[in-house]
């Protein structure tokens, strides 16, 4: 049981840094609604749906006084995965635009490659945070950890219906 959750863990963490690569493909260039759904949240409006997340995502492994030592590090590191990808997507939506203008393939496949990278070491510190807190629950806690961590970190904030789309 516990070797397949790791095979399921290991699956969602790789899914996540493949999505979050998709996900860097094409940016919108606004804030403004590009989906149904999507209302062109604001900053504000994301850091609160953040929180509501990552609070959902602590209620739900319903933690022990001594698991709950292990959470900071955890929320920490969630906090700076969403920040690194709001960088990102900033960052990218400068850029794409002259990418797709002149048609520079080259570069575009440099940009995704930057992303994947930097995707990729941020997966690899929240699996080193994620780790104490989850060596110490047990099989029900370590069933609801997979499916929550998985919708915090793939369901984009903004954009309507939790699990409706990859991250854009």
């Amino acid at each position: 049981m516990r070797k397949r959750l790791l095979t399921i863990m290991s699956a969602a963490m790789l899914a996540a840094a493949g999505l979050a690569g998709t996900a860097l493909a094409d940016p919108p260039a606004t804030d403004q609604p590009t989906q149904a759904g999507d209302q062109g949240f604001s900053p504000e409006d994301r850091a609160a749906f953040l929180d509501a997340r990552v609070a959902a995502l602590k209620s739900g492994l319903k933690l022990t006084v001594v698991q709950e030592k292990s959470w900071p590090a955890l929320e920490t590191a969630l906090r700076e995965v969403w920040k690194a990808r709001a960088d990102r997507v900033a960052e990218l939506r400068g850029k794409w635009k002259d990418i797709r203008e002149h048609h520079n393939v080259v570069e575009g496949l440099r940009l995704r490659s930057q992303g994947l990278t930097s995707r990729g070491a941020e997966l690899s510190k929240l699996a080193d945070a994620a780790k104490p807190l989850f060596d110490s629950l047990d099989d029900a806690q370590k069933r609801r950890f997979g499916v929550l961590l998985f919708h915090v970190l793939l369901t984009p904030i903004g954009h309507g219906h939790w699990g409706a789309h990859a991250d854009h």
